[in-house]
């Protein structure tokens, strides 16, 4: 029996590691794939900070960092894993939130509170292609200039791995981890495709947020766990209620 794992690569590729080190089996269905966007930096730009949502905004400008001005400007990251790869690209300044885009709202206006960000500033959000919270306008309300700049876009994967569909049809999946509305959604469209919708649907499916649940629920799934915040420990120990049920 394995845990068949959506997520994007290469992040699956870590949850892998960290399920296998938790003595499960592990299949791979990566449902979104990355591709980064030209990153142009306006240099007559001024920046107070800098707001990410997603490690992937940052694998887009990789390349374009080394020795930027924007490394020696605070970086508000949505969670830990997002700020991790901030520091990786070389900002020394992360703040990370608790996990979601409200959190990191939250945590913005919180810095004009403690005095450590000017409610004028001019923010540079470096966002996905397909945002699922108006972010930008969200701190606009509160008086804050925004500045998207969309470095990446991750497109739907149309088709399930062979090994994964006759795993289905085998029955030797014993749930699958959603880790995004979009993705969910892909592998919906996926299993169709392959015929095998019945056969996952009926396993487990445990999700990071109830947004993505609701996908899942919506399509006939019956047995979703939600995990009770919006990281990968809370998604993990949704799996293991699943797995104890």
């Amino acid at each position: 029996m394995a845990i068949l794992v959506t997520r994007a690569h290469p992040d699956d590729e870590t949850t892998a590691a960290g399920l296998r080190a938790k003595g499960l089996d592990v299949l791979l269905a990566p449902m979104l794939r990355f591709e980064a966007v030209p990153f142009h930096d306006d240099i007559d730009a001024r920046y107070g900070a800098v707001i990410v949502t997603s490690a992937n905004a940052l694998r887009g400008i990789g390349p374009h960092l080394e020795g930027s001005r924007l490394l020696k400007l605070p970086l508000f990251a949505v969670g830990e894993h997002t700020a991790s790869a901030a520091r990786r690209a070389g900002f020394s300044n992360v703040i990370p939130a608790g996990g979601d885009a409200v959190a990191l709202r939250n945590l913005v206006l919180a810095g004009v509170k403690a005095k450590t960000l000017k409610k004028a500033s001019t923010l540079l959000y470096l966002a996905g292609a397909d945002l699922a919270r108006d972010l930008a306008g969200e701190l606009g309300e509160h008086g804050f200039s925004v500045v998207t700049h969309t470095t990446y876009r991750m497109n739907p994967v149309t088709g399930l791995p062979r090994e994964v569909c006759d795993a289905f049809a085998a029955s030797r999946i014993e749930a699958v981890l959603h880790y995004s509305r979009r993705s969910a959604r892909a592998f919906l469209e996926a299993t169709r495709a392959a015929g095998v919708e019945i056969s996952a649907l009926a396993v487990p499916q445990c999700c990071i947020s109830d947004a993505v649940a609701s996908i899942v629920r919506d399509a006939g799934a019956t047995q979703v766990m939600v995990a009770r915040s919006p990281d990968e420990n809370a998604l993990f120990e949704a799996l293991d209620r699943a797995l104890r049920a």
